[in-house]
């Protein structure tokens, strides 16, 4: 991999335990929480009496020399050497959508393996350091407790916070302060001891360290946060110990498995390469897979059915925001279309269960983690809605989801829903009023171009779940209506003969026409062949920056999810790289050392806000088209 990333996973559980390196080299500077929280993990080799160190500050110790980076879909692979060995440290989160036992379980490996580089044998001996501040949101927010600990083959030790108040906040950029944080490892003869620091107040710290000796040596990391998602006023756990099993035995498991989740997370990480004819689209999707599956947690309801909870990032810490879910899709059509559903779940329940009240659907479900009702734009407020967005995003998203699945039972038992939000659309969505999309960030806009795309196609949604579950002539007329509003979109949206408006009533402005790439994906032919063809052309010559394009006329800044899904649009596949090619250089480039963010600069690359967002599954979105799991015709 020749990306630089701008930000390196090393722990991408879910939301709060997530690990990053926001440094060129390990020894460059603390690991961090993605929020930018430090959250230390710390590594030293001992090369025949002289210790190095590979992960985090040296603080009065040599850093020993980075030589390589590779990151996989699962792992972040580093190479260091000395004039006698060389050192291979692998991080590797095992996040296998098809399996849920081991993707859920809350337990991250960092794999050590040294190697003579001068033909000696060679006295080698680890020692692995984590710290309190990864069970607490703020260091020295409330003194810490060591526990020594041991289970099946493994030894180590925890930490957590001696307040123990189980889900008892929401927002977006806050740390977990609950459960506790375990290091361990199955190396025989391990020294386990805490490192104790005092703040000048008194307040006692502790961390967790680990001692090995011998050439290679497996550690685990791993995060019992006790309950996961609070669910309409019920405290779930996650999916792993929905049983009530516990994380030593969770633990125990992870060991056992080791080398047969580890080749299973090569594997994957090679048939997704193998899938890319662009090395650097390749690398991109590489970087944004546990990302965006690790911004995530995964948890079962009273019914013992899916959910799939999201958390907006550095946006406003919403839960199972539609909108959020909708560019994410790609990824989870293409590995587990089930966890599209439970992304979904939360939505309905709130719709029927919740206080809402209007025609259309809502934004979101709640605050991560605590999923009780929309809180955006002040819950259920109308001038802040996102009538359009939201009712085109769920209806793609469930025609999508039960295309790629091959089941309709989902669908079908939403289906007045999904009706009563089409025939909103079908009303309301051609031209729509002024109102916000899922870029917000841009403010309201009356007659937006895109948005009426997105009625357009999610029309187009409700006549092919029609046609899925036998309703042969309503099929044929929503098909129909969505044909006929494409025709007028064509000649309300035309601005001259080479692309389409920002708003209908906005001559001499172009946008972004990302929504019309379901057509493609479904095969609908809602619009005429090459539809589009002209307009690409037209960004690619005249718009198109140094780090990607605009995501409309009015101002410089993108979005990752929208450049690729525009790109995706391409007949010609040279285009989609050169498309590929500006987003690549831009995580390459950006001054911005954090998890891959989708809202940025297109001419310096510089975050303009969010970061860590599941969004990024919608990098996907050529693999998708290129799959035909969710063509209609598909047999």
């Amino acid at each position: 991999m020749s990306l630089r990333a701008p930000s390196v996973p090393l722990i991408t559980v879910d939301p709060y335990f997530s690990i990053w390196s926001p440094c060129d080299r390990l020894t460059d500077g603390d690991t961090v929480h993605w929020t930018g929280a430090k959250q230390p993990l710390t590594g030293v080799v001992s090369v025949d009496g002289t210790a190095y160190v590979f992960m985090g500050k040296p603080e009065g110790l040599p850093a020993m020399e980075q030589t390589g980076l590779t990151v996989k879909a699962c792992t972040s692979e580093y190479t260091f050497k000395t004039e006698k060995v060389e050192l291979t440290a692998a991080f590797t989160t095992p996040l296998l959508m098809d399996d849920l036992a081991v993707m859920t379980r809350p337990v991250s490996y960092l794999s050590l393996e040294t190697r003579s580089l001068d033909g000696e044998a060679h006295e080698i001996s680890f020692a692995v350091t984590m710290d309190d501040a990864v069970c607490l949101n703020k260091k020295y927010q409330y003194p810490t407790v060591f526990e020594a600990v041991a289970g099946a083959g493994f030894s180590g030790g925890s930490v957590r916070s001696v307040r123990q108040h189980v889900l008892n906040a929401s927002g977006d950029n806050l740390r977990i302060d609950w459960g506790a944080a375990y290091l361990v490892t199955n190396a025989p003869g391990a020294e386990t001891e805490s490192a104790v620091a005092r703040h000048p107040y008194g307040i006692e710290s502790h961390a967790v360290r680990l001692k090995v000796k011998g050439e290679r040596a497996l550690f685990a990391f791993a995060y019992d946060d006790v309950r996961s998602i609070q669910y309409f006023g019920k405290n779930l756990p996650s999916y792993w110990n929905r049983d009530g099993k516990s994380i030593l035995t969770a633990i125990a498991e992870a060991f056992a498995d080791h080398e047969a989740v580890k080749a299973k997370c090569d594997a994957l990480s090679d048939q997704l390469r193998s899938r890319c004819k662009n090395e650097k689209y390749a690398d991109l999707l590489c970087l944004a897979y546990r990302q965006a599956i690790a911004a995530h947690k995964v948890a079962v309801d009273e019914n013992d059915e899916i959910l799939f909870i999201s958390k907006e990032c550095f946006s406003n810490g919403c839960a199972a925001t539609v909108d959020v879910t909708y560019p994410s899709i790609p990824l989870f059509l293409l590995y587990n279309p089930e966890l599209v559903n439970g992304m979904l779940r939360p939505i309905f329940r709130y719709v029927h269960e919740g206080d809402w009240f209007y025609p259309f659907a809502p934004h979101d479900a709640g605050q991560y983690p605590l999923v009780n009702g929309q809180v955006y734009g002040d819950r259920t407020c109308p001038d802040n809605q996102m009538p359009v967005e939201e009712c085109g995003n769920m209806l793609v998203t469930v025609t999508a989801a039960a295309l790629a699945s091959g089941s309709v039972s989902f669908a079908e038992r939403h289906f007045d829903d999904l009706k009563q939000w089409t025939d909103f659309l079908l009303r309301y969505g051609l031209d729509p009023q002024n109102q916000l999309c899922t870029d917000d960030f841009a403010g309201h806009l009356a007659h937006n171009c895109n948005l009426g795309l997105k009625a357009i196609m999610g029309v187009a949604a409700f006549g092919l779940l029609n046609g899925l579950l036998g309703n042969e002539d309503a099929r044929r007329s929503y098909t129909e209506q969505a044909r006929n509003m494409a025709a007028e979109w064509m000649k309300k949206a035309a601005d001259g003969d080479t692309v389409y408006r920002l708003a209908f009533d906005r001559p001499g402005t172009w946008s972004m026409k990302y929504n019309a790439v379901w057509d493609k994906v479904f095969g609908t032919g809602i619009f005429p062949s090459g539809a589009f063809d002209r307009e690409l052309a037209v960004h690619a010559e005249r718009h198109l920056n140094a780090y990607g394009l605009p995501l409309d006329n009015r101002a410089l800044y993108t979005k990752s999810d929208w450049l690729v899904w525009t790109a995706s649009m391409a007949s010609d596949e040279a285009l989609f790289d050169r498309f590929v090619e500006t987003l690549w250089r831009a995580y390459n480039e950006s001054p911005s050392r954090v998890p891959l963010t989708d809202w940025y600069e297109t001419d310096s690359a510089k975050q303009r806000g969010f970061q860590n967002r599941t969004v990024q599954g919608g990098l996907f979105m050529r693999l998708l088209i290129e799959s035909g799991i969710c063509r209609a015709d598909r047999s």
